[in-house]
């Protein structure tokens, strides 16, 4: 069955929802190092989720408008912590540290690694998870062990491509249609991949759109 036509009008409506979405005020809520300690709210989370220094601060930033809403560096490791944000009271972002290789102790690491695992498997409030890889890297082992989590735990996720200003036009084709047919293969991946970049604000637009979709349904 051929994917259904969205019209410039439909396009157009979404972006803008996007666009009033994030234009709400958006409010640092908490940091959780801990299972316990994380929050009891009434509201749906999207969870942005990548190895380290894939760039889910700076995609924090870029679609809120707000430069150091979530901190950001170029020293893998630096986001130790789940940080919950509260959108206009419509939905929680949550910023999850980086898997992966970090400049930081082994078990330090492997206790927020944990932390990012129990989360993504029992958290109801997750109600999708913006899986973030670097279009200069595509999908890695680790990536997949991820995705492999997810599936299992059925939480519906989707393939975000961070840095794509750092790719020529014709590798970024061939990663897209990579990650593209990869995520097909997975039970609980969409079957979209957004392509974006935090310095030129390529795609933060369309990501908004989804987001403020899955805000609606709330």
């Amino acid at each position: 069955m051929a994917d259904p036509v969205i019209t410039d009008d439909e396009e157009g409506a979404r972006l803008e929802a996007g666009r009033v979405l994030f234009a709400q005020a958006c409010e640092f809520m908490l940091g959780v190092a801990k299972a316990a300690q994380l929050p009891v709210t009434d509201l749906d989370e999207i969870a942005f989720v990548g190895r380290s220094n894939v760039g889910k601060s700076s995609l924090v930033n870029a679609l809120t408008g707000r430069k150091t809403l979530a901190r950001t560096s170029n020293t893998p490791g630096r986001t130790q912590q789940l940080n919950f944000f509260n959108l206009g009271g419509r939905i929680i972002l949550v910023d999850l540290p980086g898997y992966g290789f970090a400049k930081a102790p082994k078990n330090q690491v492997d206790g927020w690694t944990q932390l990012i695992l129990d989360y993504l498997r029992g958290r109801r409030a997750l109600v999708r998870a913006m899986l973030l890889i670097d279009a200069r890297h595509g999908l890695k082992d680790k990536d997949r062990t991820v995705m492999s989590t997810l599936d299992t735990a059925a939480v519906n996720y989707q393939i975000v491509l961070t840095k794509a200003d750092k790719v020529k036009a014709s590798d970024l084709e061939a990663v897209v249609a990579a990650t593209r047919a990869e995520a097909a293969t997975h039970v609980a991946a969409h079957p979209d991949v957004l392509v974006t970049s935090s310095e030129t604000g390529l795609g933060i637009p369309e990501v908004r759109a989804v987001l403020a979709e899955i805000a609606a349904r709330g």
